[in-house]
């Protein structure tokens, strides 16, 4: 009962604190504020994978595994 509860809440700060935000931003009649968040999520993906090719090319050349 107890885990429920715990599971219940998180669920309902999750629905009506953290994704608010971009409730207001879907509501928008905005094509470019919706679409902004998107666009920072793909510039973070592109980052992180080139970073981490660079990483994989320096410990391919130096030889370790």
């Amino acid at each position: 009962m107890i885990a429920n509860n715990i599971f219940t809440t998180i669920a309902e700060f999750c629905q009506n604190v953290l994704f608010k935000p971009f409730k207001m931003i879907s509501s928008s009649d905005n094509w470019w504020l919706q679409n902004t968040i998107s666009w920072i999520f793909i510039a973070i993906t592109f980052f992180a994978f080139f970073y981490w090719m660079g990483e994989l090319k320096k410990y391919k050349k130096a030889g370790n595994e």
